[in-house]
């Protein structure tokens, strides 16, 4: 039955993640280095097309809004949510061109910037790290097993170790969860 092989397919990548030690280490490192731009007063910014984008939308809410418990907000956004914006660099640039512009125009030395992208091929994603490199921004790429051309441009890579594209972005939901839930209870230690 299909239902139990989605759900099967999504444990076994699941079960790939725990137990490659290398990218338990890249999620903590993830998680310290968002940490520690909040901490210098920086922001995280997130980047993705389609369902990663709305993927992005929701880990910048979690940090921005809550996540485990009432504590302040955190300088997250997502960076397609202006349609105005995005919009019109579209029509007058490029696609390609929106998140880089962005960047560019608010990002700053010691923000992290995470993009989304399950191939690792997102051309807009990939245009916003070469700007964010140059503006001295740690980049994170959430991508699938190859990491595309991202993973040239990342500081830290969390490659899922699939080709399926949901299942890449289940797991990508997963371990932003795992980050904001870190990044929380490292900030704002709640008293047990």
């Amino acid at each position: 039955m299909r239902i139990i092989e989605s759900i099967r397919e999504s444990i076994e990548i699941k079960q790939k993640i725990l137990t490659n030690s290398l990218l338990i280490s890249e999620i903590r490192k993830v998680s310290v280095a968002c940490t520690n731009a909040f901490s210098r007063g920086n922001k995280v910014l997130f980047c993705g097309n389609g369902g990663s984008a709305a993927d992005a939308q929701h880990l910048a809410a979690e940090l921005c809004g809550r996540f485990y418990y009432d504590r302040p907000p955190l300088p997250a956004e997502a960076l397609h949510v202006n349609t105005s914006f995005l919009t019109a660099v579209a029509n007058d640039y490029s696609f390609n061109e929106v998140y880089a512009r962005l960047v560019k125009g608010s990002g700053r030395e010691g923000d992290v910037l995470i993009g989304l992208s399950t191939s690792g091929n997102s051309k807009n994603i990939i245009r916003a790290f070469e700007v964010a490199r140059e503006l001295r921004i740690t980049t994170v790429g959430l991508t699938g097993a190859s990491g595309g051309e991202m993973a040239a441009l990342c500081d830290f890579l969390i490659n899922v170790p699939s080709l399926d594209t949901p299942r890449i972005q289940e797991s990508h939901i997963m371990i932003g969860h795992i980050i904001c839930e870190l990044v929380e209870s490292t900030l704002f230690p709640k008293d047990v």
